[in-house]
């Protein structure tokens, strides 16, 4: 890739952003669910920072044990502190760790992109949460403080069932939001409210939509009748009701999942929706609960190449320092923002081009406080 690297330094010339790397990442037979998410995630400049951060401050550590956590931040690392600007980097250690971790992704079958963000997220929650936890533990139960931990201490309260705040760790702090799911009752009007996180929002698409009328029915009123009736605290009944659900709590970085394969009960199997949904370098959020426009701005983009839910090929868009950048494995370029639409889809059921996006990634554009 020494040839397409240069020219990518040549393309970009004395605009190369200081101290930036665009590095492509080797593909080992199917791995370019994980490449493309990678570099989406490389590119979520918040999220890079609180990694690099991590390494930082746990790489002298050396009895850590290995995880899915720190192989990451060493990936990261070591592309942020190459001395070429641009190349090709195998993330080995971090792919070995993902397959050891999960058997989904033990395969060499064609993977799904969203599952493994999901998956990587989630666990990467996971274990600050228990790191945060053994912390905690160890210095609770340091010499000096066992006295305080007697029967009546913090350990003790929470052995008792104490409640315990849930821990928001920096995945949370980037990803997070928070969904209200309202219900009415038709009949004594009582509105029922259940708060739930996500770290993505999966959304339904049709043909010729766009992201905002998406989430437009996303969040559209349902009535529940017939049998799907609502059990109402209220009446002590089963009634009917209406049910929406709303944004209460936006997330820094919004990340969409266009739910492009659709279970065909006909066909007895998925398949690939090529629908044509326009997605928005700028976009607001207006079904939320305060009904306060959150606007974003978008950064990265996950495309699947191929006709059907089984195989295929995934690439990613990034843009970084008001440039787009394509990556595909170990191949990086330079392309035009217009570019960036030819990714929207098909408008028509048969086409030629099979390369839509699949996951979009929104950074706020309000500063977090």
């Amino acid at each position: 890739m020494g040839a397409a690297g240069s020219k990518l330094e040549k393309a970009l010339g004395d605009q190369f952003p200081e101290g930036e790397r665009y590095f492509g990442l080797e593909n080992f037979g199917n791995t370019c669910y994980c490449n493309s998410v990678l570099q989406a995630l490389y590119f979520c400049v918040p999220f890079r920072e609180h990694l690099l951060e991590y390494y930082a401050n746990n790489k002298n550590l050396a009895d850590a044990e290995e995880n899915l956590l720190t192989c990451l931040a060493d990936l990261f690392s070591q592309i942020s502190s190459q001395k070429k600007k641009t190349g090709v980097i195998a993330p080995k250690r971090f792919v070995q760790r993902v397959k050891k971790q999960n058997e989904l992704f033990r395969s060499y079958m064609h993977q799904d992109a969203h599952e493994f963000l999901n998956f990587l997220l989630n666990e990467l929650a996971d274990i600050l949460e228990k790191e945060h936890s053994a912390a905690k533990v160890s210095k609770e139960t340091s010499p000096s403080e066992k006295i305080a931990n007697g029967p009546n201490g913090p350990l003790a309260a929470q052995a008792n069932g104490g409640q315990k705040e849930p821990l928001v760790t920096w995945v949370h702090k980037n990803f997070q939001g928070i969904l209200t799911n309202e219900t009415r009752c038709l009949r004594c009007e009582t509105v029922t409210a259940r708060d739930e996180t996500f770290l993505d929002l999966s959304l339904d698409i049709e043909q010729n939509s766009s992201i905002t009328s998406c989430l437009k029915n996303f969040s559209s009123t349902e009535t529940l009748n017939a049998e799907d009736k609502f059990f109402c605290d209220k009446c002590c009944s089963l009634q009917e009701a209406q049910k929406r659900m709303k944004i209460k709590k936006p997330p820094f970085i919004l990340v969409i999942h266009l739910k492009r394969f659709k279970y065909i009960e006909q066909l007895g199997r998925y398949k690939k929706l090529s629908y044509r949904v326009v997605f928005p370098m700028e976009l607001k959020l207006s079904n939320t609960v305060d009904d306060a426009d959150s606007e974003y701005s978008l950064f990265a983009v996950v495309v699947h190449v191929g006709s059907g839910p089984n195989h295929g090929h995934y690439v990613s868009l990034v843009k970084s320092h008001n440039h787009w950048l394509f990556f595909d494995d170990e191949n990086v370029e330079m392309i035009d923002e217009s570019a960036v639409q030819t990714f929207f889809g098909s408008a028509q059921e048969y086409s030629s081009n099979t390369d839509h996006g699949y996951i979009l990634f929104y950074e706020s554009l309000v500063s977090r406080t």
